[in-house]
């Protein structure tokens, strides 16, 4: 089994451990995750994959936020899969920001669908932050965006400019790079 695959493997089970399924649920899927059900999952894992500067959480009593700027299409279900959560020491909490200024006190930034006229004016809210945003928006890579997820068939898919995320100081895993797709010119490096 290659990496990649292995990779995924346990992102399927870490899935399943978040939505506290039994053993067999593979094959025994009762209730489908929905589409923002995965993305939340995701957002969560995305947070193993990637480093931030070290001075981003310099206390270590602070916690990792995960912001949401617009209407939240995720229900309680983010909160929900990184309730007892850490990354390293910080423990993992969802915050919905209304103000511009408060994303920079994010570390990983979803842009809802509500905010597509003042995504530019997001974008440069936190212009040179180390926050990694993500967003279903279209052309949000083409914006500055670090994430975009898309629908393919009943799938949801990633792809990552891994160019925007240098720019801002976080380093995305080659494994996470390997998984999603890349813009024009982008390298796994």
């Amino acid at each position: 089994m290659t990496r990649t695959r292995l990779w995924l493997l346990r992102l399927i089970v870490a899935v399943a451990v978040a939505r506290g399924c039994e053993p067999g649920f593979l094959h025994a899927q009762e209730t489908p995750l929905t589409e923002f059900q995965l993305k939340a999952v995701f957002i969560y894992n995305f947070a193993k994959f990637v480093e931030w500067p070290a001075d981003t959480v310099p206390d270590p009593k602070s916690p990792f936020v995960i912001g949401i700027i617009g209407e939240d299409p995720f229900g309680n279900y983010l909160e929900e899969t990184v309730k007892n959560k850490f990354m390293n020491e910080h423990p993992f909490t969802v915050r919905h920001v209304r103000l511009l200024p408060d994303v920079v006190k994010c570390h990983i930034l979803f842009v809802a669908d509500s905010e597509r006229k003042r995504l530019p004016e997001i974008l440069n809210g936190i212009r040179g932050a180390s926050v990694l945003t993500v967003s279903d928006l279209d052309r949000f890579l083409e914006s500055g965006g670090i994430i975009r997820f898309y629908m393919e068939g009943n799938k949801v898919r990633f792809q990552i400019n891994n160019d925007a995320a240098k720019r801002v100081g976080l380093k995305i895993s080659s494994k996470l790079l390997r998984l999603g797709s890349r813009t024009e010119g982008e390298e796994t490096k």
